[in-house]
């Protein structure tokens, strides 16, 4: 969190001396209230910055939840069908294709998991995992031009292992400027490498935590729902309501590390816009 601040907070100051376009609708490059578009459909810079509140589980596959500030926000460019970003630890591109294809790559980080994250203590001996690299390659293929309804598929690939994401979902509303409902319905993959880092205990975790040695073959890591909702309450204020819900697959849940059956989450919060 920190260091999302430190790194957006100079862009600010540097994104105010730019020169301001008057937005003459909302248009998002997709309408979708999952993708984060601060450009109000016109073309150069535009900065959102704000922060949430999430109810979350400590770490995957824990019992143990609590509440978590964070920050919120990007900035953004935008040329046409295509808007590169800078979101604190994320730099990516997002480019319409043919109305109906949406396209995204991002570079970002995935924070890691430290024993501490455990308040009862269950992941004593489970050693720490460095924060690490990921690049995240997206395809969304939609059923008409107004996203109604949309496929989507996800890669996050890392020297730790790859999940992969596949989903369908649904917008209400007939707003195009990335407000109303959205939710989907998606399976998560992960490979070998990926499910042990996670869900898996090799023999030294095992002789220090005193958990059975654990591996998880490559497969199916759970099936669930995502839900997201923004609205607008003038021209620079954006709230935002972000919900997750993963049920593992069997193989996850037979781990000592997932002490729940499931995953969730449940965020809210606020963005100004600059621009």
């Amino acid at each position: 969190m920190k260091k999302f601040i430190a790194l957006l907070l100079p862009l600010a100051v540097a994104a105010s001396f730019a020169p301001a376009t008057v937005a003459q609708e909302k248009t998002a490059l997709v309408p979708l209230p999952s993708l984060d578009d601060f450009t109000k459909g016109q073309d150069g810079w535009a900065l959102g910055l704000g922060a949430g509140v999430e109810y979350e589980s400590a770490y995957e596959g824990s019992d143990e939840f609590g509440f978590e500030a964070d920050p919120a926000g990007a900035l953004q460019w935008r040329s046409g069908d295509n808007i590169f970003y800078f979101a604190g630890e994320a730099l990516g591109w997002r480019g319409l294709r043919d109305d109906v294809w949406l396209f995204e790559a991002t570079v970002g980080f995935d924070e890691g998991r430290e024993e501490a994250d455990s308040d009862d203590g269950y992941l004593n001996g489970m050693g720490d995992s460095d924060e690490g690299a990921e690049f995240v390659l997206q395809a969304r293929r939609a059923f008409d031009a107004d996203w109604r309804y949309w496929l989507d598929g996800r890669v996050i690939a890392s020297e730790d292992g790859n999940i992969g994401i596949f989903g369908v979902g649904t917008r209400f509303g007939e707003q195009l400027d990335g407000t109303g409902h959205e939710l989907s319905v998606v399976a998560v993959y992960h490979d070998s490498d990926r499910a042990n880092k996670d869900f898996g205990v090799n023999a030294a975790q095992a002789a220090a935590s005193g958990y059975n040695q654990t591996y998880i073959d490559s497969g199916i890591r759970s099936v669930g729902l995502h839900y997201n909702y923004r609205t607008y309450i003038n021209d620079n204020w954006l709230v935002f309501v972000e919900g997750l819900y993963e049920h593992y697959s069997s193989d996850v849940r037979n781990s000592p590390i997932a002490r729940g059956d499931y995953e969730a989450e449940l965020g809210v919060g606020f963005i100004y816009m600059f621009f």
